[in-house]
């Protein structure tokens, strides 16, 4: 992140002395999403939930990112959920791309990892959708909420699951309700 981050620094810096050729200042240029995302970054690391935790796998990309969000309450207490991060190039215009690495039994949340949350839709009839004026931040601490109080039985993405929960409100008692075994 701080390599990104220095980067636009220096690209800032080098904007009043132009006495470099065209080709190579095309090369230095920084995209809108990239400068969004560092702040974004910033913010969202100053206000993460005390459940979630960020990993960039490329301090250079963080337009790629990972997200571990292990509930502390709930149906899914103790469990450790990964989702994967894609934020396209035309963000903030359009929400970021996440999916769920982690095979669990949610009623929003496919057995592939379709992701089914208002704001990370582009376009939604309730009003609820993605809007430019949403960042990062909002992203993450609504997956947070998936796993409590937007945990939704009644208009699930997942609907066996879902199905399962309303016929047997005691499901897993013994823990929270992964498909991989754990």
């Amino acid at each position: 992140m701080l390599t990104l981050a220095s980067k636009l620094k220096r690209d800032d810096g080098l904007k009043g002395s132009r006495a470099s050729a065209t080709a190579s200042d095309s090369t230095r240029r920084v995209s809108v999403r990239d400068r969004l995302l560092v702040k974004e970054v910033a913010e969202l690391e100053a206000n993460l939930p005390c459940t979630c935790k960020v990993h960039f796998p490329d301090p250079n990309k963080l337009h790629c990112f990972q997200l571990t969000v292990t509930p502390d309450e709930g149906y899914y207490q103790g469990g450790k959920f990964q989702f994967e991060t894609e934020v396209p190039d035309a963000y903030n215009m359009v929400p970021p791309k996440v999916k769920c690495l982690t095979r669990i039994w949610h009623p929003n949340i496919t057995e592939t990892g379709e992701i089914c949350l208002s704001l990370l839709r582009e376009h939604s009839i309730d009003g609820t959708g993605w809007a430019p004026t949403r960042t990062l931040k909002d992203v993450v601490w609504g997956l947070n909420s998936l796993f409590t109080d937007l945990l939704n039985f009644d208009d699930p993405l997942n609907i066996e699951a879902a199905e399962h929960h309303l016929r047997d409100k005691g499901w897993h008692p013994d823990g929270p309700p992964h498909l991989d075994g754990r």
